[in-house]
């Protein structure tokens, strides 16, 4: 007699029609597409046709919508993609890798390593995630000096406390910052 007990996973995840929508026009980076029905914030794959060089689908997010057709913003490059392209909605949302494996490696702006080495990571957080109460953050408690006098004598500035510096362009900001 077989288990079948390993399989409950998959089967929860198992969806046995795929629900797709297809390409209809791209101006500029917006793409419209005919389906598939989602909401603004999910996460979609465009898998170009056959007839393209592409092999890999191109992710992609619902911005918004026009009539019946779904407005989507691709999170990689168009080159291939044309009229009649899938779009598959995601199940999951999409995820960052964190962890000390990623000092020093240099990211894409979905989180994948430059040097396309696999990333040694276990933990991953939704890119989309509800900020941390500023209420709950620790206290500054600790002077960081800079090694600025004008900045170390008026403007102190704490260890772990986020600064920003805005001016107009020619004052000085990365003067300041190379100091």
């Amino acid at each position: 007699m077989r288990d079948w007990t390993a399989l409950a996973p998959k089967i929860e995840n198992f969806e046995p029609i795929a629900a797709y929508g297809l390409v209809s026009s791209i101006t500029g980076l917006l793409i419209e597409a005919r389906g598939p029905r989602v909401n603004v914030g999910k996460y979609c794959h465009i898998v170009p046709s056959r007839r393209s060089s592409l092999a890999d689908p191109v992710p992609a997010e619902v911005v918004g919508f026009k009539g019946n057709k779904t407005l989507l913003m691709p999170l990689g490059d168009l080159d291939g993609i044309g009229p009649g392209d899938k779009v598959l909605p995601q199940k999951d949302k999409l995820m960052v890798r964190v962890g000390p494996a990623l000092l020093g490696k240099v990211l894409d702006g979905l989180g994948r390593p430059l040097d396309n080495q696999p990333l040694a990571t276990k933990e991953a957080y939704p890119l989309h995630n509800n900020p941390p109460n500023a209420l709950y953050r620790p206290r500054i408690r600790e002077t960081m000096a800079v090694g600025v006098r004008a900045i170390d004598g008026l403007l102190t500035i704490g260890k772990g406390q986020r600064i920003g510096i805005f001016s107009g362009s020619g004052v000085g900001k990365s003067t300041l910052l190379g100091m």
